[in-house]
């Protein structure tokens, strides 16, 4: 087997992904994951490395019960990955900004004790890293060129901005974590897209709101719909039997002989005045 076949997907998807760029700037801690620079002066790194690094981390994450893992994603992108990742593989998810003392203020409301967390921006997430850090909390992160590594147990260098390479990230750790958990015995068996990483999924509302729209579109769009909704539409609240069960013939007899009175009328009322 070659060196390519050996990784978790071709190298062509990681290509595409975009999950070797990085950004114009480099810290020490990631030099040894950078291959090499650019012209326009952006770093890129090492695929065989991200490769391996996704792999072990999705062994690592199969060795601890999904309920006690914690994914922080405050992101927009990462959030959309990270939602469908905990979705397959049972971990709980953290959207948006931590709140000081969610693992070290044992007297808040929303505190919780995770045994290992995984944070998809170190930087922007650095709350997070540093309270796990001092409760000796297991830490794995998504780093970019720019992101130190203090605090973090197991570092996964990638474009950790980028949402098609966040999707193919999340896609791969929860294809490795079924994998080495039993779920699934070969990668046939496992059934989600990377695609589906890429979007939030819908929620009930949203779904049932489009449902509606579509039906109301398609009621306006049927052939007499209006006509139809007219002959429906029921009797105003107070009218009376003979208003409500009365017709358009009917009310053409009735104009036609109120007509016929006037006419008959018309002669008495010019002698009166002509008698004035």
């Amino acid at each position: 087997m070659s060196e390519k076949e050996s990784m978790l997907i071709r190298q062509e998807k990681y290509l595409e992904a975009g999950i070797h760029i990085g950004t114009k700037l480099k810290v020490v801690d990631m030099n040894r994951f950078i291959y090499r620079a650019r012209n326009d002066g952006l770093f890129v790194l090492d695929l065989r490395k991200v490769d391996e690094r996704i792999r072990m981390a999705g062994k690592m994450l199969a060795s601890f019960d999904p309920k006690d893992i914690i994914v922080v994603a405050s992101r927009t992108y990462s959030s959309n990955a990270a939602s469908k990742f905990a979705q397959i593989s049972g971990a709980r998810l953290l959207p948006g900004r931590i709140v000081p003392g969610t693992f070290t203020n044992v007297h808040r409301d929303d505190f919780t004790e995770p045994k290992l967390l995984f944070t998809c921006d170190p930087k922007g997430e650095r709350q997070a890293v540093l309270e796990a850090g001092k409760m000796g909390i297991c830490t794995i992160g998504l780093c970019d060129t720019d992101n130190y590594t203090s605090y973090l147990d197991w570092v996964i260098p990638c474009n950790n901005k980028g949402r098609r390479s966040l999707a193919l990230i999340f896609y791969l750790l929860a294809r490795e974590m079924s994998m080495a958990c039993g779920k699934i015995s070969s990668y046939d068996e496992f059934k989600a897209t990377i695609e589906e990483f890429e979007t939030p999924e819908k929620t009930e509302a949203e779904i049932a709101a489009a449902k509606a729209a579509a039906q109301a579109a398609a009621g306006a769009a049927a052939p007499g719909g209006n006509a139809q909704a007219a002959e429906t539409t029921q009797p105003a609240a107070g009218a009376s039997a003979e208003e409500a069960s009365s017709t358009p013939e009917t009310a053409k007899e009735a104009a036609a002989q109120e007509q016929k009175e006037e006419a008959a009328q018309e002669p008495q009322k010019e002698e009166k005045r002509r008698g004035h």
